[in-house]
């Protein structure tokens, strides 16, 4: 037997994700009343429209994020976002930095490796944005790169240190994804999902164009 776990953060009109990036509209394109004048008697239909950065909710960094000539949505292979065997790392609550020992005893080899820092639980507050929230060191990336892993989450605001000391520089993205492995940022609940012994899905639609874009996370534990 196996079920599933959904550990995404659901999009909510308005909302804020990033502090600093505008919050979703979630508006009506043709109303349920509007279609009854196209279709039969009793047959009546709605559409939505939604307008928002690629950035919002649980969302997928592809390499086209941060280099130019990187991987777009369109590029990524599903081999690197669905079905992966999965490995929870969990440092420590609100830990701080995560570096390469979070990872010495931990095979990420071909693994989806899911860092639990515990901070989604101030998700929707405005502690959830603070520059002190918990991150991957370059040191780590390197780690989770040498180690040969095929994507990287975090239940943090970010998977790179944001404080004004870091002076705008991004090393995880930076290492992670000229590696070509994509980084889910915004995941929740992972303390739900055992250490091992599950698969992860994390699938965008397939977007030309776009580095980045919310995604259906979820796990599949057996």
């Amino acid at each position: 037997m196996s079920h599933l776990i959904d550990v995404s953060h659901q999009i909510t009109a308005g909302m804020t994700t990033y502090p600093g990036l505008p919050g979703p509209v979630i508006e009506d394109y043709l109303t349920f009343e509007g279609s009854q004048r196209v279709y039969a008697p009793g047959t009546e239909f709605s559409i939505a429209r939604i307008s928002m950065v690629a950035n919002t909710g649980t969302y997928l960094d592809s390499p086209a994020h941060r280099y130019r000539e990187g991987a777009d949505l369109a590029d990524l292979d599903l081999e690197r976002l669905a079905d992966l065997p999965g490995v929870v790392v969990t440092p420590g609550v609100d830990t701080g930095p995560v570096g390469p020992d979070a990872f010495k005893d931990v095979d990420v080899e071909g693994k989806a490796v899911l860092i639990r820092t515990g901070w989604d639980r101030h998700w929707r507050t405005e502690r959830y944005g603070d520059p002190g929230h918990p991150y991957l060191t370059e040191e780590g990336a390197r780690a989770l790169v040498d180690g040969g892993a095929t994507l990287a989450g975090i239940d943090s605001v970010n998977i790179d240190d944001t404080s004004p000391e870091s002076g705008g520089a991004r090393p995880s993205h930076s290492t992670l994804l000229a590696a070509g492995i994509p980084v889910v940022e915004h995941l929740r609940s992972l303390e739900r999902l055992p250490a091992t012994g599950f698969t992860f899905f994390a699938v965008p639609v397939k977007v030309r164009g776009m580095g980045t874009f919310p995604v259906r996370a979820f796990a599949v534990v057996e």
